[in-house]
C-alpha cells in the first residue's frame, strides 16, 4: 500500500528535512509540495493525495484556510507540522490524525505513520466492499444477500469512531471508544464517563450518536448513552423500568420507553 502524500510549509528547509526522513519509510511517496495555502489546494484536488504533511502559518492561507477549501471534495488525512503549540487544540478539532513539532523527531514520525496506515487500512476496507457489491449487483445480483449479511458488520465498524478527542480543561485528550463507560447529556455537553476519568465535550447527543457504533452504544434515556460491552447485569425495577450494572459497579436507570431496545442488545 502506498500513500501518496503532498508536503506544504512556506519553509523550503523544513520541506527538505521532511523528505528526508520519509524517505525511510519505502511505502511513502511524494507527489508533490507546496509553499502556500492556494498552492496546496490545487494540488490537493489535481493529485488526491492520501496524506497531506500540512503547515500552519503561512502567507495568506494558513493550514486551517486549506481544510476549509477542500469542504466540497473528499480530504485527504492531514498532519500538522508546525513551531507552534499554542494550534494543538484547534488542529485536532479539525480531525488531524496528528500534531508534530518542528524540528519533525523520526520516532514521533514513525508513530504517525503507523496511525496514517490503520486509517487508510480501515477506509480502503470499506471502499473494497462497496466495489465488490457493485460488481455482484451487476452479474449476479442473486449473490447480493449473502454479501450483506457478511460485509455489513465490516461496513458499519469502519463507519464510526475509534478514538474521540475531547477538548476538557485546556487540554486535548484522545479516549478510546472501548473505554467509555456511558455518556450523560447536559444542554450542549457531554459528559463522558470512562473507567478512571470524567471529560466534559461540548457537543450534542445527536451529532454525538452519529459518531458511535450504535451495535454497541445505545441511548437508555432521553440523555444517556451505555456502552452495552460495559453491562454487566440487568436489575429490574417498578413500573416497566430496569437498571444496567456497568463493570465499574454504577447503575444506569432505563427509561420505560427504551427497554425494548436494550432488551435486543443485552442478553
Amino acid at each position: 500500500m502506498t500513500i501518496r502524500t503532498i508536503l506544504v510549509d512556506d519553509e523550503p528547509l523544513a520541506i527538505q528535512g521532511l523528505q528526508l526522513r520519509l524517505e525511510k519509510h519505502d511505502d511513502v511517496e511524494v507527489v508533490d509540495t507546496c509553499s502556500n495555502g492556494r498552492e496546496a489546494i490545487r494540488s490537493i484536488k489535481t493529485h488526491k493525495p492520501d496524506l497531506v504533511f500540512l503547515d500552519i502559518q503561512m502567507p495568506g492561507f494558513d493550514g486551517f484556510s486549506v481544510i476549509q477549501g477542500l469542504m466540497e471534495v473528499e480530504p485527504p488525512l492531514f498532519v500538522f507540522v508546525t513551531a507552534y503549540s499554542d494550534h494543538a487544540i484547534r488542529a485536532f478539532e479539525a480531525q488531524a490524525v496528528d500534531y508534530l513539532m518542528k524540528p519533525v523527531e523520526e520516532a514521533r514520525l514513525a508513530d504517525t505513520l503507523d496511525r496514517v496506515r490503520q486509517r487508510l487500512a480501515e477506509k480502503r476496507g470499506v471502499e473494497e466492499i462497496d466495489r465488490l457489491k457493485e460488481v455482484l449487483a451487476e452479474v449476479a445480483p442473486e449473490a447480493m444477500d449473502n454479501v450483506d449479511a457478511g460485509g455489513d458488520d465490516a461496513h458499519a465498524s469502519n463507519r464510526y469512531e475509534r478514538m474521540i478527542n475531547i477538548k476538557d480543561r485546556g487540554q486535548i485528550f484522545r479516549v478510546d471508544v472501548d473505554s467509555i463507560e456511558k455518556i450523560d447529556a447536559a444542554g450542549d455537553y457531554m459528559c463522558i464517563y470512562t473507567g478512571d476519568n470524567t471529560l466534559i465535550l461540548r457537543e450534542t447527543m445527536k451529532d454525538l450518536e452519529k459518531r458511535l457504533d450504535p451495535r454497541r452504544f445505545q441511548r437508555v434515556h432521553r440523555s444517556t448513552i451505555v456502552n452495552l460491552d460495559q453491562v454487566r447485569q440487568v436489575k429490574p425495577h417498578t413500573n416497566g423500568e430496569c437498571f444496567l450494572v456497568l463493570d465499574s459497579g454504577s447503575q444506569v436507570k432505563v427509561s420505560r420507553s427504551y427497554r425494548d431496545v436494550v432488551a435486543r442488545f443485552v442478553h
